[in-house]
C-alpha cells in the first residue's frame, strides 16, 4: 500500500501547478486516484507530466484523456537518447502537438550514454519542437555551458521552456533566463545540504521561477527516502517563499502564473 500522508500542510487554495512530475511511472501511476485527491487537498490544481520513454508516450497521452489537469509534454531523457532515430522523431511529431512542450531532453554526463549521442538526440527534439513551436522542458546536469551553447545554435530561444531541476550557478541561470526560459525548484532546495538551489531560489527574479516535484524522484527533505509525489511540492512551496520573506500563497501564485506563461497553458 503506498503510504498516506494525513501531516501535509495544505497551501492556501490558490492553484500550485506542478511543472514537472512522472505520474505514468511507477509507484505513482499504481495509485493515481488517492495521489490526485491529496494534491487537490494540498492545493495542487495542474500536473506537467515529463516524457522519458517512447513506450510511455501512450500511457501519458491516456493519463491525460482521463484528467484535464494532467499536461503531458512528449520526449525522450539523455539517458535513452540512443532510441533516437527517424521513426522515432517521427512518431514524437505525432504525439507532440497533443502536449504543452517537448520534454524531458537535454544533456547528462552522467549517463552511460555518450555525449556525441545525446547531443544528435537534444539537437533533433530541439529542432522539432522549433518547428512546431512547442516550448521546451530541458534537462541538464554538469553540462550547462554545451547545453547552452547547442540552445542557442538551435534557437531554443523561439519557444523557451523550463529548465528542469535546475543544479547550475546564479550565473548560468541567468544565461538560460535570457534565452526565454524559467528556472525550476525542486524539492532538492530543501535538503539540508542544499547550497546552488537555495541561491537560486533567493536571487532570481519571482518572474523567472517555478515548482516542480520531478515525482517520483527529488524528495523533500522532511520524506525523504519516500517516492516523492505532487502533494509535497507544499514543502518546497513553504521553503521558497521562506527564503524570499513573502507569504507562500503568494509564492504560490507567481510561480503557477510563470508555468501558465512559460507553457502557454492559457491557450492551451
Amino acid at each position: 500500500m503506498y503510504p498516506k500522508q494525513t501531516y501535509l500542510q495544505p497551501i492556501e487554495r490558490v492553484g500550485i501547478i506542478d511543472s514537472h512530475c512522472h505520474l505514468d511511472l511507477e509507484p505513482l501511476v499504481s495509485h493515481m486516484p488517492e495521489l490526485l485527491q491529496e494534491a487537490d487537498s494540498a492545493g495542487v490544481t495542474g500536473f506537467v507530466v515529463a516524457g522519458v520513454h517512447p513506450d510511455g508516450w501512450q500511457r501519458m497521452a491516456e493519463l491525460a484523456a482521463g484528467d484535464g489537469r494532467i499536461m503531458p509534454a512528449f520526449g525522450i531523457h539523455p539517458m535513452h537518447a540512443a532510441l533516437v532515430t527517424d521513426v522515432t522523431i517521427e512518431q514524437l511529431a505525432l504525439f507532440a502537438p497533443s502536449g504543452v512542450a517537448i520534454g524531458e531532453i537535454g544533456l547528462d554526463p552522467a549517463y552511460t550514454v555518450s555525449l556525441e549521442i545525446q547531443e544528435s538526440a537534444f539537437r533533433r527534439q530541439l529542432r522539432l519542437a522549433v518547428e512546431l513551436n512547442l516550448p521546451l522542458l530541458i534537462h541538464c546536469r554538469k553540462a550547462f555551458k554545451r547545453t547552452l551553447t547547442i540552445m542557442k545554435e538551435e534557437q531554443a530561444c523561439r519557444v523557451g521552456g523550463i529548465m528542469h531541476a535546475f543544479s547550475g550557478s546564479l550565473e548560468m541561470a541567468r544565461e538560460f533566463i535570457r534565452l526565454g526560459f524559467a528556472i525550476s525548484i525542486s524539492g532538492t532546495v530543501t535538503w539540508a545540504n542544499a547550497v546552488r538551489p537555495v541561491v537560486l531560489a533567493r536571487e532570481l527574479p519571482l518572474e523567472q521561477l517555478v515548482l516542480e516535484t520531478d515525482a517520483p524522484d527529488m524528495t523533500p527533505q522532511r520524506y525523504r527516502g519516500q517516492p516523492n509525489r505532487p502533494a509535497f511540492i507544499t514543502e518546497t512551496a513553504s521553503c521558497v517563499a521562506a527564503l524570499r520573506g513573502i507569504p507562500c500563497a503568494s509564492l504560490c501564485v507567481a510561480t503557477s502564473a510563470v508555468t501558465r506563461r512559460i507553457l502557454r497553458l492559457d491557450a492551451v
